[in-house]
Protein backbone atom coordinates (compact mmCIF):
# COMPACT_ATOMS: atom_id res chain seq x y z
CA UNK A 1 0.00 0.00 0.00
CA UNK A 2 1.97 3.60 -0.74
CA UNK A 3 1.16 6.57 1.01
CA UNK A 4 -1.59 7.99 -0.92
CA UNK A 5 -2.77 5.30 -3.64
CA UNK A 6 -3.96 6.56 -6.96
CA UNK A 7 -3.76 10.35 -5.95
CA UNK A 8 -4.08 13.04 -8.60
CA UNK A 9 -3.77 16.92 -8.49
CA UNK A 10 -7.02 17.28 -8.05
CA UNK A 11 -7.47 15.06 -4.57
CA UNK A 12 -3.68 15.93 -3.31
CA UNK A 13 -5.66 20.06 -3.56
CA UNK A 14 -8.59 18.46 -1.72
CA UNK A 15 -6.48 17.07 0.93
CA UNK A 16 -4.25 20.22 1.38
CA UNK A 17 -7.83 22.09 1.75
CA UNK A 18 -8.96 19.46 3.89
CA UNK A 19 -5.53 19.86 6.12
CA UNK A 20 -5.82 23.35 5.74
CA UNK A 21 -1.81 23.31 5.28
CA UNK A 22 -0.41 26.47 4.60
CA UNK A 23 2.92 25.95 3.27
CA UNK A 24 4.56 22.68 1.51
CA UNK A 25 8.37 20.85 1.40
CA UNK A 26 8.86 19.49 -1.93
CA UNK A 27 11.59 17.29 -1.39
CA UNK A 28 13.36 15.38 -4.10
CA UNK A 29 16.13 12.69 -2.71
CA UNK A 30 19.57 13.37 -3.71
CA UNK A 31 22.22 10.50 -4.58
CA UNK A 32 22.82 10.10 -0.52
CA UNK A 33 19.53 10.47 0.23
CA UNK A 34 19.17 13.49 1.36
CA UNK A 35 16.19 15.46 1.39
CA UNK A 36 16.87 18.67 -1.17
CA UNK A 37 14.28 21.00 -2.29
CA UNK A 38 12.38 24.09 -1.53
CA UNK A 39 9.55 25.05 0.75
CA UNK A 40 6.42 26.85 -0.78
CA UNK A 41 3.62 28.28 0.92
CA UNK A 42 0.30 26.81 -0.50
CA UNK A 43 -0.57 29.10 -2.88
CA UNK A 44 2.35 29.36 -5.09
CA UNK A 45 2.95 25.47 -4.92
CA UNK A 46 -0.71 25.43 -6.61
CA UNK A 47 0.33 27.71 -9.30
CA UNK A 48 3.99 26.11 -9.98
CA UNK A 49 3.54 22.77 -11.71
CA UNK A 50 7.21 22.69 -12.47
CA UNK A 51 9.48 23.89 -9.88
CA UNK A 52 13.05 24.03 -10.80
CA UNK A 53 16.13 23.35 -9.14
CA UNK A 54 20.05 23.17 -10.85
CA UNK A 55 20.51 19.57 -12.40
CA UNK A 56 23.94 19.85 -10.23
CA UNK A 57 21.80 18.87 -7.08
CA UNK A 58 21.49 15.80 -7.73
CA UNK A 59 25.30 15.25 -8.15
CA UNK A 60 26.85 16.46 -5.15
CA UNK A 61 29.12 14.54 -2.48
CA UNK A 62 27.67 14.43 0.94
CA UNK A 63 30.29 17.04 1.82
CA UNK A 64 28.69 19.22 -0.79
CA UNK A 65 31.40 19.33 -3.42
CA UNK A 66 31.09 18.74 -7.07
CA UNK A 67 33.48 16.22 -8.94
CA UNK A 68 34.07 18.77 -11.99
CA UNK A 69 37.72 17.14 -12.80
CA UNK A 70 36.21 14.38 -13.68
CA UNK A 71 35.40 13.78 -17.33
CA UNK A 72 32.33 11.46 -17.20
CA UNK A 73 30.77 13.46 -14.70
CA UNK A 74 31.62 16.50 -16.82
CA UNK A 75 29.45 14.62 -20.14
CA UNK A 76 26.62 13.59 -17.48
CA UNK A 77 25.64 16.72 -16.00
CA UNK A 78 25.70 20.10 -18.25
CA UNK A 79 28.10 22.57 -17.63
CA UNK A 80 26.02 25.07 -17.72
CA UNK A 81 24.20 24.48 -14.50
CA UNK A 82 20.88 24.19 -16.25
CA UNK A 83 17.81 23.87 -14.54
CA UNK A 84 15.54 20.49 -13.71
CA UNK A 85 11.91 20.57 -13.89
CA UNK A 86 10.55 19.06 -10.77
CA UNK A 87 6.58 17.67 -10.57
CA UNK A 88 5.34 16.19 -7.65
CA UNK A 89 3.79 13.14 -6.97
CA UNK A 90 0.38 13.39 -5.57
CA UNK A 91 0.64 9.87 -4.04
CA UNK A 92 3.62 10.72 -1.28
CA UNK A 93 1.71 14.05 -0.29
CA UNK A 94 1.69 13.53 3.54
CA UNK A 95 2.03 15.83 6.61
CA UNK A 96 5.17 16.89 8.43
CA UNK A 97 3.66 16.33 12.05
CA UNK A 98 6.82 17.93 14.05
CA UNK A 99 5.92 20.99 11.89
CA UNK A 100 4.50 24.25 14.59
CA UNK A 101 2.59 24.96 11.58
CA UNK A 102 0.30 22.90 8.89
CA UNK A 103 2.76 21.77 6.89
CA UNK A 104 2.74 18.72 3.99
CA UNK A 105 5.64 16.89 2.40
CA UNK A 106 5.65 15.67 -0.84
CA UNK A 107 8.38 13.78 -3.02
CA UNK A 108 9.10 15.55 -6.84
CA UNK A 109 10.39 13.47 -9.78
CA UNK A 110 13.02 15.18 -11.70
CA UNK A 111 12.64 16.05 -15.50
CA UNK A 112 14.73 17.20 -18.12
CA UNK A 113 13.30 20.32 -20.19
CA UNK A 114 12.57 17.96 -23.36
CA UNK A 115 10.06 16.02 -20.80
CA UNK A 116 12.06 12.91 -20.04
CA UNK A 117 12.96 11.94 -16.40
CA UNK A 118 16.55 12.85 -15.07
CA UNK A 119 18.27 9.68 -15.41
CA UNK A 120 20.94 10.02 -12.83
CA UNK A 121 17.77 11.09 -10.35
CA UNK A 122 17.52 7.45 -7.85
CA UNK A 123 13.39 7.58 -8.33
CA UNK A 124 14.37 7.60 -11.97
CA UNK A 125 16.62 4.70 -11.61
CA UNK A 126 14.20 2.39 -9.27
CA UNK A 127 11.52 3.45 -12.13
CA UNK A 128 14.04 1.95 -14.49
CA UNK A 129 14.80 -1.28 -13.11
CA UNK A 130 10.72 -1.47 -12.33
CA UNK A 131 10.15 -1.06 -15.89
CA UNK A 132 12.40 -4.33 -17.06
CA UNK A 133 10.20 -6.69 -14.32
CA UNK A 134 6.61 -5.16 -15.85
CA UNK A 135 7.99 -5.65 -19.70
CA UNK A 136 8.39 -9.36 -18.25
CA UNK A 137 4.85 -9.33 -17.29
CA UNK A 138 6.85 -9.08 -13.26
CA UNK A 139 6.19 -7.50 -10.34
CA UNK A 140 8.73 -7.38 -7.77
CA UNK A 141 7.92 -7.43 -3.52
CA UNK A 142 10.26 -5.92 -1.22
CA UNK A 143 9.81 -5.72 2.88
CA UNK A 144 12.87 -3.45 4.76
CA UNK A 145 14.37 -3.88 7.86
CA UNK A 146 16.21 -0.72 8.99
CA UNK A 147 18.46 -0.60 11.65
CA UNK A 148 19.55 2.13 13.52
CA UNK A 149 20.85 3.44 16.69
CA UNK A 150 20.03 6.51 19.20
CA UNK A 151 23.01 8.15 20.67
CA UNK A 152 23.59 10.60 23.26
CA UNK A 153 23.55 14.35 21.67
CA UNK A 154 27.58 14.76 20.36
CA UNK A 155 28.37 18.17 18.89
CA UNK A 156 32.23 17.31 18.53
CA UNK A 157 33.09 15.19 16.05
CA UNK A 158 36.14 14.11 17.44
CA UNK A 159 34.84 12.37 20.54
CA UNK A 160 33.37 8.85 20.16
CA UNK A 161 29.58 8.57 20.46
CA UNK A 162 27.67 7.01 23.53
CA UNK A 163 24.36 5.29 24.10
CA UNK A 164 21.38 7.96 24.92
CA UNK A 165 19.91 8.42 28.95
CA UNK A 166 17.09 6.31 28.85
CA UNK A 167 13.65 7.01 31.46
CA UNK A 168 15.59 5.13 34.15
CA UNK A 169 18.68 8.13 33.85
CA UNK A 170 21.22 5.52 33.26
CA UNK A 171 22.69 4.70 29.72
CA UNK A 172 22.78 1.47 28.48
CA UNK A 173 25.92 -0.69 29.37
CA UNK A 174 25.63 -4.13 28.01
CA UNK A 175 24.35 -5.77 25.53
CA UNK A 176 20.05 -6.05 25.21
CA UNK A 177 19.60 -7.62 21.98
CA UNK A 178 15.20 -8.13 21.83
CA UNK A 179 14.61 -6.26 25.19
CA UNK A 180 11.59 -5.44 25.61
CA UNK A 181 12.52 -3.27 28.80
CA UNK A 182 15.29 -1.92 27.16
CA UNK A 183 13.35 -0.43 24.28
CA UNK A 184 10.51 0.65 27.30
CA UNK A 185 13.14 3.04 28.18
CA UNK A 186 12.84 5.05 25.39
CA UNK A 187 8.59 4.98 25.58
CA UNK A 188 7.93 8.93 25.07
CA UNK A 189 10.45 8.97 22.01
CA UNK A 190 9.05 5.89 20.05
CA UNK A 191 5.46 6.67 21.01
CA UNK A 192 6.15 10.44 18.84
CA UNK A 193 7.66 7.97 16.39
CA UNK A 194 4.54 5.70 15.98
CA UNK A 195 2.20 8.69 16.24
CA UNK A 196 4.07 10.15 13.32
CA UNK A 197 3.95 7.09 11.05
CA UNK A 198 0.56 6.38 11.44
CA UNK A 199 -0.11 10.35 10.60
CA UNK A 200 2.37 9.99 7.43
CA UNK A 201 0.53 6.33 6.69
CA UNK A 202 4.50 4.78 6.71
CA UNK A 203 3.01 1.59 7.50
CA UNK A 204 5.74 0.86 9.91
CA UNK A 205 5.24 -3.36 11.82
CA UNK A 206 7.41 -4.12 14.49
CA UNK A 207 10.09 -2.26 16.73
CA UNK A 208 12.73 -4.92 18.28
CA UNK A 209 16.30 -3.60 20.34
CA UNK A 210 18.82 -4.70 18.22
CA UNK A 211 22.15 -6.25 19.38
CA UNK A 212 24.29 -2.94 20.22
CA UNK A 213 23.94 -0.65 23.16
CA UNK A 214 20.64 1.68 21.91
CA UNK A 215 20.53 -0.25 18.64
CA UNK A 216 16.83 -0.47 17.43
CA UNK A 217 15.48 -1.77 14.18
CA UNK A 218 12.13 -1.24 12.65
CA UNK A 219 10.43 -3.39 9.91
CA UNK A 220 8.33 -2.31 7.15
CA UNK A 221 5.07 -4.27 5.67
CA UNK A 222 5.57 -5.39 2.56
CA UNK A 223 4.70 -4.08 -1.12
CA UNK A 224 5.41 -2.28 -4.15
CA UNK A 225 9.41 -1.17 -4.36
CA UNK A 226 8.97 2.49 -5.08
CA UNK A 227 6.38 3.06 -2.21
CA UNK A 228 9.05 1.35 0.03
CA UNK A 229 11.92 3.65 -0.93
CA UNK A 230 9.58 6.84 -0.56
CA UNK A 231 8.52 5.34 3.13
CA UNK A 232 11.82 4.69 4.40
CA UNK A 233 13.59 8.26 2.88
CA UNK A 234 10.27 9.67 5.13
CA UNK A 235 11.42 7.46 7.92
CA UNK A 236 15.08 8.51 8.36
CA UNK A 237 13.80 12.19 8.46
CA UNK A 238 11.16 11.80 10.39
CA UNK A 239 13.11 9.20 13.15
CA UNK A 240 16.00 12.04 13.34
CA UNK A 241 13.68 15.03 13.65
CA UNK A 242 11.68 12.86 16.67
CA UNK A 243 15.28 11.83 18.16
CA UNK A 244 16.25 15.47 18.55
CA UNK A 245 13.03 16.29 20.00
CA UNK A 246 13.78 13.63 22.84
CA UNK A 247 17.45 15.14 22.84
CA UNK A 248 19.19 12.31 21.38
CA UNK A 249 20.61 11.65 17.94
CA UNK A 250 19.10 8.79 15.75
CA UNK A 251 21.73 7.94 13.01
CA UNK A 252 21.81 5.40 9.90
CA UNK A 253 25.54 5.65 10.18
CA UNK A 254 26.86 1.87 9.03
CA UNK A 255 29.36 1.74 12.01
CA UNK A 256 28.80 4.68 14.56
CA UNK A 257 30.00 2.76 17.48
CA UNK A 258 33.22 1.07 17.83
CA UNK A 259 33.25 -2.26 19.56
CA UNK A 260 29.16 -2.39 18.39
CA UNK A 261 27.73 -4.20 15.69
CA UNK A 262 26.79 -2.06 12.31
CA UNK A 263 23.47 -1.30 11.28
CA UNK A 264 21.71 -2.70 8.12
CA UNK A 265 18.74 -2.86 5.82
CA UNK A 266 18.24 -6.08 5.42
CA UNK A 267 15.38 -6.10 2.57
CA UNK A 268 13.17 -9.05 1.44
CA UNK A 269 12.57 -9.84 -1.90
CA UNK A 270 9.89 -11.76 -4.19
CA UNK A 271 8.40 -11.73 -7.44
CA UNK A 272 4.83 -12.18 -8.39
CA UNK A 273 3.18 -12.82 -11.62
CA UNK A 274 1.36 -9.61 -13.12
CA UNK A 275 -1.22 -12.11 -14.18
CA UNK A 276 -1.57 -14.52 -12.15
CA UNK A 277 -0.62 -12.60 -8.69
CA UNK A 278 1.23 -15.66 -7.71
CA UNK A 279 4.46 -16.10 -6.54
CA UNK A 280 6.94 -16.96 -9.38
CA UNK A 281 9.32 -17.80 -6.57
CA UNK A 282 7.40 -21.56 -6.15
CA UNK A 283 6.12 -24.29 -8.68
CA UNK A 284 2.09 -25.13 -8.27
CA UNK A 285 3.21 -27.95 -6.07
CA UNK A 286 4.96 -25.77 -3.56
CA UNK A 287 8.78 -26.35 -4.41
CA UNK A 288 11.12 -23.92 -5.27
CA UNK A 289 10.69 -22.97 -8.96
CA UNK A 290 13.78 -22.93 -11.01
CA UNK A 291 13.60 -18.97 -11.25
CA UNK A 292 14.10 -18.66 -7.63
CA UNK A 293 17.55 -20.17 -7.73
CA UNK A 294 18.49 -18.09 -10.69
CA UNK A 295 17.17 -14.94 -8.50
CA UNK A 296 19.78 -16.10 -5.82
CA UNK A 297 22.41 -16.45 -8.62
CA UNK A 298 21.89 -13.66 -9.94
CA UNK A 299 22.67 -11.64 -6.31
CA UNK A 300 25.70 -13.54 -5.77
CA UNK A 301 27.26 -12.71 -9.41
CA UNK A 302 26.41 -9.19 -9.57
CA UNK A 303 26.41 -8.12 -5.84
CA UNK A 304 29.93 -7.58 -5.15
CA UNK A 305 29.85 -5.12 -8.14
CA UNK A 306 27.20 -3.37 -6.32
CA UNK A 307 28.40 -3.07 -3.75
CA UNK A 308 29.27 0.67 -4.04
CA UNK A 309 25.83 0.98 -4.01
CA UNK A 310 24.63 -0.57 -0.89
CA UNK A 311 27.81 0.46 1.31
CA UNK A 312 28.32 4.17 -0.75
CA UNK A 313 30.78 5.53 2.33
CA UNK A 314 34.30 4.51 3.58
CA UNK A 315 32.58 4.23 7.13
CA UNK A 316 30.24 1.39 5.13
CA UNK A 317 33.38 -1.32 5.31
CA UNK A 318 33.97 -1.17 8.89
CA UNK A 319 30.30 -2.82 9.27
CA UNK A 320 31.45 -5.77 6.78
CA UNK A 321 33.90 -7.92 9.30
CA UNK A 322 33.91 -11.31 10.83
CA UNK A 323 31.89 -12.00 13.52
CA UNK A 324 29.71 -8.93 13.80
CA UNK A 325 26.08 -9.70 12.71
CA UNK A 326 26.86 -8.71 9.12
CA UNK A 327 27.71 -11.02 6.38
CA UNK A 328 31.65 -10.93 4.13
CA UNK A 329 30.73 -13.14 1.53
CA UNK A 330 27.89 -14.05 -1.39
CA UNK A 331 27.04 -17.29 0.27
CA UNK A 332 23.13 -17.76 0.66
CA UNK A 333 21.52 -20.63 3.18
CA UNK A 334 18.28 -21.44 4.74
CA UNK A 335 17.42 -19.10 7.45
CA UNK A 336 21.25 -18.63 8.10
CA UNK A 337 22.37 -15.20 9.30
CA UNK A 338 25.78 -15.73 8.66
CA UNK A 339 25.29 -15.40 4.92
CA UNK A 340 24.70 -12.98 2.59
CA UNK A 341 21.73 -14.09 0.95
CA UNK A 342 18.93 -15.72 3.55
CA UNK A 343 16.33 -17.48 2.31
CA UNK A 344 13.68 -17.43 5.49
CA UNK A 345 11.47 -20.63 6.65
CA UNK A 346 8.22 -19.39 4.80
CA UNK A 347 4.88 -20.80 2.87
CA UNK A 348 4.53 -21.33 -0.96
CA UNK A 349 3.53 -17.76 -1.58
CA UNK A 350 6.04 -16.22 0.99
CA UNK A 351 8.97 -17.68 -0.75
CA UNK A 352 11.68 -14.72 -0.95
CA UNK A 353 14.99 -13.73 -0.29
CA UNK A 354 16.70 -11.66 2.53
CA UNK A 355 19.88 -9.59 1.17
CA UNK A 356 21.62 -8.74 4.23
CA UNK A 357 24.49 -7.06 2.64
CA UNK A 358 22.70 -3.63 1.93
CA UNK A 359 23.84 -1.47 5.25
CA UNK A 360 21.22 1.38 7.02
CA UNK A 361 23.30 4.37 5.14
CA UNK A 362 22.07 3.22 1.60
CA UNK A 363 19.97 5.56 -0.15
CA UNK A 364 17.08 3.20 -0.31
CA UNK A 365 15.94 3.91 -3.80
CA UNK A 366 19.12 3.31 -5.26
CA UNK A 367 19.37 0.24 -2.88
CA UNK A 368 16.36 -1.47 -3.72
CA UNK A 369 16.75 -0.64 -7.92
CA UNK A 370 20.40 -2.32 -7.63
CA UNK A 371 19.39 -5.52 -5.48
CA UNK A 372 16.41 -6.22 -7.58
CA UNK A 373 18.67 -5.43 -10.54
CA UNK A 374 21.20 -8.30 -9.73
CA UNK A 375 18.20 -10.77 -9.04
CA UNK A 376 16.37 -9.54 -12.65
CA UNK A 377 19.50 -10.03 -14.59
CA UNK A 378 20.28 -13.90 -12.78
CA UNK A 379 17.02 -14.77 -13.93
CA UNK A 380 16.92 -13.57 -17.83
CA UNK A 381 20.39 -15.15 -17.72
CA UNK A 382 19.45 -18.18 -16.02
CA UNK A 383 22.49 -18.02 -13.34
CA UNK A 384 22.80 -21.08 -11.34
CA UNK A 385 24.09 -20.42 -7.96
CA UNK A 386 26.64 -22.15 -5.64
CA UNK A 387 25.78 -24.79 -3.26
CA UNK A 388 23.77 -23.75 -0.52
CA UNK A 389 25.93 -23.11 2.99
CA UNK A 390 24.62 -24.83 5.80
CA UNK A 391 27.54 -23.70 8.71
CA UNK A 392 28.48 -20.40 9.42
CA UNK A 393 29.82 -18.63 6.48
CA UNK A 394 31.96 -16.64 8.78
CA UNK A 395 34.48 -19.68 8.64
CA UNK A 396 35.03 -18.94 4.50
CA UNK A 397 36.80 -16.22 2.82
CA UNK A 398 36.18 -12.81 1.86
CA UNK A 399 34.03 -12.92 -1.14
CA UNK A 400 33.22 -8.54 -0.66
CA UNK A 401 35.06 -5.57 -1.74
CA UNK A 402 36.68 -4.60 2.01
CA UNK A 403 36.89 -1.00 1.15
CA UNK A 404 35.34 1.98 -1.54
CA UNK A 405 38.30 2.35 -4.17
CA UNK A 406 37.99 -1.85 -4.87
CA UNK A 407 33.99 -1.12 -4.68
CA UNK A 408 34.15 1.50 -7.57
CA UNK A 409 36.19 -0.25 -9.45
CA UNK A 410 34.27 -3.48 -9.96
CA UNK A 411 30.78 -1.22 -10.32
CA UNK A 412 32.94 0.88 -13.37
CA UNK A 413 33.48 -2.58 -14.54
CA UNK A 414 30.34 -4.00 -14.44
CA UNK A 415 28.66 -3.40 -18.21
CA UNK A 416 25.46 -5.39 -17.08
CA UNK A 417 24.99 -3.15 -14.21
CA UNK A 418 25.41 -0.31 -16.24
CA UNK A 419 23.33 -1.20 -19.03
CA UNK A 420 20.40 -2.32 -16.24
CA UNK A 421 21.23 1.03 -14.12
CA UNK A 422 22.15 3.79 -16.38
CA UNK A 423 25.43 4.36 -17.81
CA UNK A 424 24.63 8.52 -17.02
CA UNK A 425 23.97 7.41 -13.25
CA UNK A 426 26.79 4.94 -12.85
CA UNK A 427 29.11 7.86 -14.18
CA UNK A 428 27.80 10.33 -12.09
CA UNK A 429 27.21 8.23 -9.03
CA UNK A 430 31.07 6.81 -9.08
CA UNK A 431 32.37 10.22 -9.96
CA UNK A 432 30.96 11.43 -6.72
CA UNK A 433 32.28 8.33 -4.37
CA UNK A 434 35.61 8.88 -6.15
CA UNK A 435 35.68 12.92 -4.75
CA UNK A 436 34.08 11.69 -0.98
CA UNK A 437 37.01 8.84 -0.86
CA UNK A 438 39.39 11.97 -1.62
CA UNK A 439 37.91 14.04 0.77
CA UNK A 440 38.41 11.34 3.49
CA UNK A 441 42.08 10.92 2.59
CA UNK A 442 42.69 13.99 3.76
CA UNK A 443 41.50 13.54 7.39
CA UNK A 444 44.18 12.24 9.87
CA UNK A 445 42.35 9.41 12.39
CA UNK A 446 42.86 9.50 16.13
CA UNK A 447 43.73 5.99 15.47
CA UNK A 448 46.98 7.10 12.91
CA UNK A 449 48.23 9.44 16.09
CA UNK A 450 47.84 6.94 18.56
CA UNK A 451 49.85 4.22 16.95
CA UNK A 452 52.30 6.08 14.37
CA UNK A 453 52.95 9.63 15.86
CA UNK A 454 55.70 8.46 18.15
CA UNK A 455 56.25 4.42 17.17
CA UNK A 456 57.25 4.76 13.71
Amino acid sequence: MGIRDNFTYTDMDLWLNENRVTEIECLVPDLTGVARGKILPRGKFTQERGMRIPEAVLGMTVTGNYPTEDEAYDRAISSTDRDMILKADPSTITMVPWACDPTAQVIHDCYFADGKLVDFAPRSVLRRVLKLYADKGWKPVVAPELEFYLTAKNTDPDLPLKPPIGRSGRAETSRQVYSIDAVNEFDPLFEDIYDYCELMNLDVDTLIHEIGAGQMEINFLHGDPLSLADKVFFFKRTLREAALKHDMYATFMAKPMAGEPGSAMHVHQSVVDCKSGLNIFSNTDGSPAPIFKHYIGGLQRYMPAAMAIVAPYVNSYRRIVRHTAAPINIQWGMDNRTVGFRLPESGVQDRRVENRIIGADANPYLALAVTLACGYLGMVEQLEPTPMTVNSAYDLKFELPQGLPEALQLLRAEDKLRSVLGERFIDVYAAIKDLEHQEFMTVISPWERDHLLLHV
